[in-house]
């Protein structure tokens, strides 16, 4: 077992949930939140030799980087530099959370591998991209984990929460159907991340996704079903009816192929995923 898992970002989903999880496997623990451990300033003294940090600290706010693309790069690029030069000066590890957002240019239909071109769209992507190179400049021995379309599923402001509550009405939903990306279950993610910790794992760079690929009107669908409401009452439409100021990839799911090779167990597929994470609405008779 690791000596320590140390995560920075853990007041965010991921940072949360993965906090719990290890400490839930009597893992040993050390949580900073934004607010006590801020990556674009000097590490907190508490890093020692032996740790294995779990950078979750992220600006993943993707519309507004593109007016903030300053504050984006601080945290996503210089922030994630930072912790990897940390942890090379007291000998800690580290695994970096990345983004499907580093690709999406190329137009590609099938699901992106380890080692396939990037090409970001958006400030976001563009920055997590920047910090994906930051970390492995710093410390060539991290571990940079890409993943897509978290979410945990509970109350909350992740997509398949915000389709929930919208399934517990009556109306009807217009969802985007040309947006495909790997939706990711947080509590899948977590245990790959707790099982990179262990070592045993060849990186630099792992995708870390549920299996397969979906559109958000096909997860949309999916969460409804899932719950016992009618999925008839999701509706397909195109991008171009929900604006909004970053572009988003057209296709970013991830492929598991060479992370598999590498020693990683694959995820399970997205919509098993899925049902683990939602239970049905209560009954209304």
């Amino acid at each position: 077992m690791a000596d320590r898992i140390v995560i920075t970002g853990a007041g965010g989903m991921v940072g949360r949930f993965l906090a719990g999880q290890a400490a839930s496997q009597g893992r040993d623990v050390l949580a900073y939140t934004s607010s006590e451990w801020d990556i674009t300033g000097p590490a907190p003294g508490e890093l020692a030799a032996g740790d294995v940090v779990v950078n979750c600290a992220a600006f993943t706010q993707v519309d507004l980087a593109e007016g903030e693309a300053e504050r984006a790069h601080a945290v996503n690029a210089t922030g994630a530099g930072n912790v990897a030069a940390a942890c090379a000066r007291v000998g800690a590890s580290l695994i970096h959370i990345s983004t499907d957002y580093v690709f999406g240019a190329a137009g590609a239909h099938v699901p992106y591998d380890i080692d396939d071109a990037t090409g970001p769209l958006s400030v976001y992507g563009r920055t997590k991209l920047a910090g994906e190179h930051a970390v492995l400049a710093a410390l060539p021995t991290a571990y940079v984990v890409r993943t897509s379309w978290v979410y945990e599923g509970a109350d909350g402001g992740d997509f398949v929460a915000a389709m929930r509550r919208t399934a517990a009405g009556s109306d009807t939903v217009d969802v985007v159907a040309d947006q495909i990306g790997s939706p990711t279950y947080v509590g899948d993610l977590c245990a790959a991340l707790l099982q990179i910790a262990e070592g045993g794992v060849r990186g630099p760079i792992l995708h870390a996704a549920n299996a397969g690929a979906a559109s958000r009107f096909d997860q949309a669908q999916a969460i409804f079903a899932e719950v016992g409401a009618d999925p008839a009452r999701v509706r397909p439409v195109g991008s171009d009816r929900h604006p909004r100021p970053a572009p988003r990839p057209s296709y970013s799911a991830l492929s598991a192929a060479g992370s598999t090779r590498a020693g990683l167990t694959p995820l399970q597929g997205w919509r098993e995923a899925l049902a683990t994470a939602v239970r049905p609405l209560p009954s209304t008779r």
